[in-house]
């Protein structure tokens, strides 16, 4: 579904992503852990098509992000879900209104019926089929959370990314979603979590892919984390 070859980004004199190869498979939860400044994020924006890399090719679910014209952007963030740390919702909508706003503002195609009935069914996919009235202050971090993964999904996008997702929850939430990760993973997409949560990785033992200034250092299979391999440098 995501295949960078001999990727590289630079910021001006700084390499933020040096001659990265990688894939991502369909049904897949891959972890993208690393210190802070390894290029993590900048590997995420690179798949979202937001920036494009200096050299090499970036391929996401059957497009070449690296050379895309900007008309055709829109196109590939229709394959990708996104998922932030904080949650980005906007606070005057309702998560129903929420979800259905993102799926509309992807596709003008979707009426108005139609994005209401695939936003419930994405809320309800999360746990929140009951909360489609709740405006995201009366609703908890966790919950917030959950309205942005269903926002994410709603389009069924063949990637979804997420930056940080559980580093404003405590760890029982989190886990709860890394659960929800792990249920979009089987239903086909392939899932890549940039984390520093120590905890989730080793206990959910998916496969690892590490960074460390740009460069990607080690790409370990599902079952195989270890905790020494998250504290590697």
């Amino acid at each position: 579904m995501v295949e960078l070859l001999g990727v590289s980004r630079s910021y001006g004199s700084r390499q933020a992503l040096s001659d990265v190869d990688l894939g991502l498979h369909a049904g897949e939860l891959t972890f993208l852990v690393g210190p802070s400044g390894a290029g993590k994020t900048t590997l995420l924006k690179l798949i979202n098509r937001e920036i494009w890399p200096t050299s090499g090719a970036v391929w996401v679910a059957g497009m070449a992000a690296h050379r895309l014209r900007p008309s055709q952007v829109a196109q590939l963030r229709r394959r990708v879900g996104v998922v932030f740390q904080d949650y980005k919702l906007l606070p005057r909508l309702t998560a129903l209104e929420n979800v259905a706003f993102a799926l509309q503002a992807a596709d003008l195609r979707v009426s108005g019926e139609e994005a209401r009935e695939r936003s419930l069914d994405a809320l309800e996919a999360v746990g929140l089929g009951d909360r489609g009235t709740a405006f995201p202050n009366q609703l908890s971090g966790g919950q917030q959370q959950r309205v942005a993964i269903a926002r994410a999904v709603v389009a069924q996008p063949s990637v979804l990314i997420a930056d940080e997702p559980t580093g404003n929850l405590d760890q029982e939430t989190a886990l709860e979603i890394m659960d929800l990760f792990e249920d979009i993973a089987a239903w086909g997409t392939a899932v890549l979590v940039a984390t520093h949560n120590i905890e989730i990785v080793t206990r959910l033992q998916r496969r690892v892919v590490t960074l460390v200034d740009g460069r990607l250092v080690r790409d370990q299979p599902a079952g195989q984390t270890g905790r020494m391999a998250w504290l590697a440098t």
